[in-house]
């Protein structure tokens, strides 16, 4: 199952606290203050992993924590820092403050990590507290307490190329034709449920990753079919296929239609490269009707 949407609950560790302890060795009837300071609690870390392809993991695991610091000990003994968790993220993931909505981080490469929240300082021991004045503190600190926060994750598929057109257009049939990609494929709208990947082969050094999303709808950018869960797996893409169906009543409605959905969704999505690919030529009757010129130099 695809799932590129996410909320999961985090915290770090506490850390350790501080100790009170004095030195008692033989023949030192008043040793000084010999409290260490507590260990730092863990981190908590993503990182990205190329193997992963999805949040599924997400579904079924909603809190990470970290581990707590060890206390000091005496003899100036500081405690074992705590142990940092790893969140193994897909390539291409978002992290987001879900009380904020910032951004966090984009794990936009293999093997970057960030820190999603840190682990608290242990407290000091009492012997950090010794003066001239006061040579027998019993002061001392407990651990601070680890960040915690709520986060959003949200995927987005990195591609070359981003396939976008109207429902059962022909984008899966494409994929599979020019990849070794094997989606579903039927003759009615929304076969396509998830996005799906496919590496294109030029010859023995290139290739590139073109990215099948489902078929948009009028009205996707606001809520509507399948495509406005899936349009920003598009927005990495370097350029955008048009794929439409040639055999159509009203082609140029048809792209003025999948223009506007990627308007209203994101603007930078019309700065892209873009190159029309017209399908089910087999299906014609009569003479091709094309895009009007005008509506190509607009886009």
């Amino acid at each position: 199952m695809f799932i590129d949407y996410a909320k999961i609950f985090v915290r770090a560790g506490d850390g350790g606290d501080g100790c009170v302890a004095f030195r008692r060795e033989k023949f030192v009837p008043k040793g000084g203050p010999a409290g260490g300071d507590g260990g730092k609690g863990g981190d908590v870390v993503a990182v990205a992993n190329e193997h992963m392809h999805t949040l599924m993991d997400f579904r079924y695991r909603k809190k990470y924590k970290a581990k707590r610091g060890e206390h000091g000990q005496g003899s100036n003994m500081t405690g074992r820092g705590g142990e940092d968790i790893i969140i193994k993220l897909p390539v291409g993931t978002i992290i987001r403050d879900a009380e904020t909505d910032k951004i966090l981080c984009d794990l936009a490469k293999p093997g970057q990590r960030a820190v999603l929240a840190k682990g608290g300082r242990g407290g000091r021991g009492n012997a950090r507290f010794a003066s001239p004045t006061n040579q027998a503190p019993r002061e001392w600190e407990p651990g601070a307490p680890g960040e915690e926060r709520e986060l959003v994750l949200e995927l987005k598929l990195i591609a070359d190329v981003g396939f976008v057109g109207l429902p059962n257009a022909g984008k899966s049939t494409l994929l599979s034709r020019i990849s070794a990609a094997t989606p579903k494929i039927a003759a009615y709208p929304f076969t396509t449920l998830n996005p799906n990947l496919g590496i294109v082969r030029l010859d023995e050094y290139r290739s590139f990753v073109a990215a099948d999303i489902p078929g948009l709808i009028e009205g996707a950018s606001a809520g509507k079919g399948l495509g406005h869960q899936f349009l920003r797996h598009i927005e990495r893409t370097k350029v955008l296929a048009i794929l439409l169906d040639i055999s159509s009543e009203d082609i140029n409605a048809d792209f003025k239609a999948l223009m506007n959905e990627l308007q209203s969704y994101n603007a930078d999505l019309m700065d892209k490269k873009k190159i029309i690919v017209y399908t089910k030529s087999d299906l014609l009757i009569d003479e091709p009707s094309f895009l009007d010129q005008d509506l190509l130099n607009e886009s």
